[in-house]
């Protein structure tokens, strides 16, 4: 499955389902096939994300300080501030217009 969040005001931003899942569980919202996340819920769907990219970072350090730490950190490598910017950007435009992102519609 392909996540493909939309808006009326920006551009589709599109994820593997991991991603997407990823993205859906820092916001609290359940990963579906269909969803909304409504202008009213953007500011804290984006205060989450830049929470969780700040905690990401902070264990990637503590890891790369300590190379035989045992430290799990959901995803893989690549550093949740570089998957999450498009989905931020999204947001943010929306919040902006005022507009609402959708997926699976």
């Amino acid at each position: 499955m392909i996540y493909k969040f939309k808006s009326q005001v920006a551009a589709d931003v599109i994820m593997l389902k991991s991603n997407g899942d990823q993205m859906l569980a820092i916001i609290g919202k359940e990963p579906a096939a269909q969803g909304i996340i409504t202008a009213a819920q953007i500011p804290a769907a984006i205060a989450a994300l830049e929470s969780a990219i700040v905690l990401h970072e902070e264990v990637e350090a503590r890891r790369r300080a300590n190379p035989g730490l045992q430290i799990e950190v959901e995803g893989d490598s690549t550093m949740l501030r570089q998957r999450a910017a498009p989905f931020i950007d999204l947001l943010r435009t929306c919040a902006q217009a005022g507009k609402d992102v959708v997926w699976g519609v």
